[in-house]
């Protein structure tokens, strides 16, 4: 199968010309506590259908009876009550079990954030926001409050498997976070929240909704807007964020809606493209050292400074077109702009002399070398889905679409009056002999095409199990038109394309009305990234997808007073994206891309609450996690081998108090080179990572309709290492370069008081 545009518009002109007339009802309150995939019975991302028992509408993370893979689902409760406003989905996520994060050392949400799901990275998971996928074009990476911070999320679901056919996504294989949006209400209502608290944080947030509007056939509105601003415990770390987000529910009649749903986000903020601290600077500046005031500095601050523009809209139809059938289709758009200046390395100590180049074949002179960078891309999108119950069973069919359209592009200049620092090494196109500028990193157009059809059938041969096959054919293409191509810094034209199909197969059984076994059988999938295309020639590369196949069991109980779900897993991993150096035949070198080697993931989770009485409740969960390469046994880099989480939380009356601590288990950070004569990866460095926990507290007291509350993040102010990035050799195997290795802590304790108005 060939992807085109004109696929993709034809898919978008059918959702346009459906005819309409019966939507399904959504299930009652009394059904459900949560149900964002809209309660029309088409998966998107997560179906979430959870009992409404004492224990589940108290605790932060719970489980559905009716899940078929592993999932912990946070509720908006938790994320109002429990976590800081300036909350990125990253910090929403980490309560769950097998979820670990770094990148926070600035703050709570006030600068990127990255998950890593049973040691699976960003990168190798999904994002969805109402069930479509986002990710970035050049490989599937997020940016965590770039696009959707708290206030755009009602609900968020970390699915830790590959779902099941339906479950859309570039990187179905270690898992998913489904993000879900506000929800409108019937009734008319409005709020404004203000915050203040550590590195001068502040933030004010407004919500309207209008409820059911009678003019408009009961049209449901909800908007907001929001603004963060912070020095950042990091030096001159200065972030500013702003964010407008809108939806709108449209009854077209009692058996069809429309969904309109757009959102806005433009962040700012001084930092190096490639942060953290080195052991030297440390020593002479401390734990939070990033930038400094120095003009001749590298790490200037007016030197790295960063503006982010992103935009997501998605306008979704739900309609019940026949007897027992339902249509859904979500077609979307959305957009992303970094616009980057930094200096060349952050490594680098104030005082250190540098030079720039400033005419082409000139001596170097006195200067500060740093880069202008840019990254944009535009994303279209169409999911359409229809769903077919025939009494026994049900049918699902889709197809997702997607076309994006991307520049690139990274400059060298002198930070100090702007002008081009011709500093790179000569490069001359092979075809054409043309010489390349040698202030030019790369000048770079790219266009991926992707194109997934699926099917499930879900079968209910016996009362309570429910049995689903599918199967999803993925069709990818990535196209490079370069002006000047990464890394090559020459003209080229290359592409890929990459196709498997995938099966799947569920189960889930109700024992009983409380208690539900359930298990998965399922491949996944991972394209390689565009670096694949940054070399001489792709005639030199076998590289294809890695896969996955992952095997999955557990059970989940909501009782009364407990609610606890556990579960296993085994993943495994072949096909590992491998580069290596070959020789041409004309004597010059080249990078092939190949696979080679594998991981097995395993593990055991599992998470309770217990509801102690009047309003208090007590939680707990955790993971035991391995993922290790399947011949040398080594851990992979920043997968932690055990989470825990734990607290309390009380809601009474005008009075909510939470306590709640999240536990890292030990991790270690690798530096590997792959050797062609043994087809192994030979480990040059591990360094330990040692746990580290961050407890939170928050408290908030209503009276009438003004709500006070304080939120203490890290309260016993842990300000451990987080993260390392490995540079350059280090002294020995076990221990840091001081002056090239970079390090990332935990920001410490944080303290804000909040005030919510209601209308």
């Amino acid at each position: 199968m060939t992807f085109n545009r004109g696929r993709l518009l034809a898919a978008i002109s059918a959702f346009v010309i459906l005819p309409p007339p019966a939507y399904a009802a959504e299930p009652t309150a009394a059904d459900v506590t949560a149900t964002p995939s809209g309660g029309n019975g088409i998966a998107e991302g997560s179906d979430i259908v959870v009992t409404a028992t004492k224990p589940n509408e108290i605790a932060p993370v719970t489980a559905s009876l009716k899940q078929i893979e592993p999932a912990s689902i946070v509720s908006r409760s938790f994320i109002e009550d429990s976590l800081s406003a300036s909350a990125d989905f990253n910090d929403i996520a980490l309560i769950a079990p097998s979820v670990s994060n770094t990148g926070g050392e600035n703050g709570v949400g006030l600068n990127e954030s990255k998950t890593q799901i049973r040691g699976f990275q960003d990168g190798e998971y999904n994002v969805t926001y109402d069930g479509v996928p986002f990710g970035d074009t050049n490989d599937p990476t997020h940016h965590s409050n770039t696009f959707f911070p708290s206030n755009t999320i009602e609900t968020l679901v970390v699915d830790r498997g590959p779902g099941n056919a339906s479950q859309l996504g570039q990187a179905t294989y270690g898992g998913s976070l489904n993000l879900f949006s506000r929800e409108t209400r019937a009734d008319p209502s409005a709020e404004v929240k203000g915050t203040y608290g550590s590195f001068h944080t502040w933030l004010v947030r407004g919500l309207i909704q209008t409820g059911a509007i009678n003019a408009l056939h009961g049209t449901e509105i909800a908007i907001s807007g929001q603004h963060n601003e912070t020095d950042g415990r990091l030096s001159l770390s200065n972030y500013r964020q702003n964010n407008v987000f809108a939806k709108a529910v449209v009854p077209i009649s009692a058996d069809v809606k429309l969904t309109f749903l757009s959102t806005y986000n433009r962040n700012h903020f001084n930092q190096p493209d490639k942060n953290g601290s080195t052991l030297q600077q440390v020593a002479a500046f401390g734990k939070y050292y990033n930038l400094n005031d120095d003009p001749t500095s590298l790490s200037y601050y007016k030197y790295n400074a960063t503006t982010k523009t992103t935009d997501f809209e998605v306008i979704k139809l739900d309609a019940n077109f026949a007897p027992n059938s339902t249509f859904t289709n979500s077609a979307y758009t959305y957009y992303y702009d970094n616009e980057t200046l930094s200096g060349n390395n952050a490594t680098t100590m104030p005082g250190t002399p540098t030079t720039v180049t400033l005419t082409p074949g000139a001596k170097p002179v006195t200067g500060v070398p740093g880069y202008t960078k840019t990254n944009k891309y535009r994303v279209w999108g169409d999911i359409p889905k229809i769903k077919y119950d025939f009494g026994f069973g049900a049918l699902t069919l889709g197809i997702w679409l997607e076309h994006s359209d991307t520049y690139r592009q990274q400059r060298d200049v002198n930070l100090v009056t702007g002008q081009s620092n011709f500093a790179e090494k000569a490069v001359t196109n092979p075809a054409t002999k043309a010489p390349t500028p040698a202030n030019i990193k790369f000048d770079q157009n790219s266009t991926g095409d992707h194109a997934e059809e699926f099917a499930e059938l879900e079968l209910r041969p016996l009362p309570g199990l429910t049995i689903t096959p599918g199967i999803k054919h993925v069709d990818f293409q990535r196209q490079i038109d370069a002006t000047y191509n990464q890394t090559t810094r020459y003209a080229e034209q290359v592409g890929n394309t990459y196709r498997k199909s995938l099966p799947f197969a569920t189960a889930n059984y109700a024992v009983t009305d409380t208690l539900s076994v359930y298990g998965q059988y399922a491949k996944g999938f991972l394209a390689p990234s565009l670096t694949v295309l940054y070399v001489n020639s792709t005639g030199n590369s076998t590289v294809q997808p890695q896969t996955s196949t992952n095997y999955q069991a557990g059970a989940v109980y909501h009782g009364a007073r407990l609610s606890i779900d556990a579960d296993a897993y085994y993943i495994d991993i072949d096909n590992k994206f491998q580069s290596k150096t070959v020789t041409l035949p004309v004597g010059t070198t080249d990078t092939a891309w190949f696979n080679e080697g594998g991981v097995v993931y395993k593990g055991l989770e599992g998470q309770a609450t217990y509801l102690v009485g009047r309003g208090l409740a007590l939680f707990a969960n955790g993971s035991i996690n391995s993922a290790k390469e399947k011949v040398t046994h080594n851990q992979v880099a920043n997968a932690p081998k055990s989470t825990a989480a734990g607290g309390l939380l009380y809601k009474s009356g005008p009075v909510r108090f939470s306590l709640t601590d999240k536990w890292i288990g030990p991790q270690y950070v690798t530096s590997v080179t792959f050797v062609p004569a043994t087809g192994l990866n030979t480990l040059n460095r591990q360094v330990r990572i040692d746990p580290y926990n961050s407890t939170i507290l928050t408290a908030s007291y209503q009276w009438r309709n003004v709500r006070l509350g304080v939120n203490v993040t890290d309260l016993f102010n842990s300000c451990k290492v987080e993260n390392i990035n490995l540079s350059g050799n280090g002294p020995t195997f076990s221990t840091l370069n001081s002056n090239a290795d970079q390090l990332y802590y935990q920001p410490g304790r944080q303290v804000s008081a909040d005030i919510t108005v209601h209308f």
